[in-house]
């Protein structure tokens, strides 16, 4: 039977894209088929940049369900939130699409990684956002941080969003690409791990290294 997990961010810098890209090689190392998926793709016109960093960074290369528009079945050209995006472009969001999409790429891997647009609380309508995706298709969750200025912050925050929706935390994946301060960077990180023991203690917390290409 397959996974499937929702790759979500603090925010829409939080490292989603090089996460994702990681924790698909690490669970492929494993033994595990893995396969990564774009939620809604913004700021492209007929291809998802997002999916080729995953395959570049993965180094599976392009893959047949690429070609299939199975990996990226939603693409507006427009950079911004997806709602805003579907407007300019004059299209609709229909979910059922990327749901057609998902089942199909659950029958052919064990593990499929979607990889949300941007955080939690980006906009799919004016009354649908993107954790809703998550919890009416109980996805269990893992959760992008990183040691920016702000970033306990908006990592409670989406904590509790989660906790509130009952969405199920797999794990918190804490990317160490932006790791300058070397004060601010291992007492954020602990602190993070700290506060996802205490209550989420199911929960994996995994540190992400650099990610060269392959």
């Amino acid at each position: 039977m397959s996974t499937t997990y929702f790759i979500t961010g603090i925010d829409t810098d939080a490292g989603k894209t090089y996460c994702t890209s990681w924790l698909a090689r690490h669970l492929a190392e494993q033994g595990q088929s893995v396969i990564t998926q774009k939620f809604i793709q913004t700021g492209c016109d007929g291809y998802s940049e997002d999916i080729d960093a995953h395959r570049r960074l993965t180094g599976t290369g392009r893959l047949p369900e690429d070609d299939l528009g199975l990996t990226a079945p939603i693409i507006f050209t427009y950079p911004a939130s997806a709602q805003l995006a579907a407007r300019i472009d004059g299209r609709d969001i229909d979910l059922s699409i990327i749901d057609s999409a998902r089942e199909e790429l659950e029958r052919r891997y064990d593990v499929v990684l979607v990889e949300g647009a941007g955080g939690l609380m980006v906009p799919i309508t004016d009354n649908y956002f993107a954790i809703d995706y998550a919890a009416d298709r109980h996805l269990p969750v893992y959760l992008v941080t990183n040691s920016r200025l702000g970033s306990i912050n908006h990592t409670i925050l989406s904590l509790e969003a989660l906790s509130a929706r009952g969405i199920t935390l797999q794990g918190v994946l804490y990317n160490t690409y932006y790791d300058q301060d070397p004060e601010i960077a291992p007492d954020t990180r602990d602190f993070i791990s700290r506060y996802v023991g205490r209550h989420f203690p199911g929960a994996q917390f995994l540190t992400v290294p650099t990610l060269s290409d392959k």
